[in-house]
């Protein structure tokens, strides 16, 4: 029977590892198994954030859309219960780009919503 010799195929695999590494500090983007361990760290919290993006990301863009609307004397919930009822369906997202680029056409839809 022959022999077979796994050593370039474990290389590789670990290589693989400390090469996904790169950037860590110390000894986990040098050593396999540090590496392999904070790797799963970091997928762990990837998994996490990325649904925790769009609710960070949400919380902004009413803090954005608030400050502008009270410029314009009026609260967050008017302003958005006065969308609902002029049937403007906007998202969130869009709102605040408007109030920080283009304050004309926000202020046109504030004024839509106080009637």
């Amino acid at each position: 029977m022959t022999r077979i010799k796994r050593g370039i195929i474990a290389k590789k695999r670990r290589n693989k590892v400390i090469k996904k590494a790169k950037g860590f500090l110390g000894r986990r983007s040098k050593k396999f198994r540090a590496a392999k361990e904070a790797l799963m760290k970091a997928g762990t919290y990837a998994y996490r954030d990325r649904r925790t993006k769009k609710r960070s990301f949400r919380r902004l863009w009413q803090i954005r859309i608030n400050a502008a609307v009270r410029a314009e004397d009026l609260t967050y919930s008017k302003f958005i219960a006065g969308l609902k009822k002029a049937n403007i369906e906007i998202d969130r997202k869009i709102l605040a780009d408007l109030a920080l680029n283009n304050s004309e056409i926000f202020k046109k839809i504030v004024e839509v919503c106080k009637k």
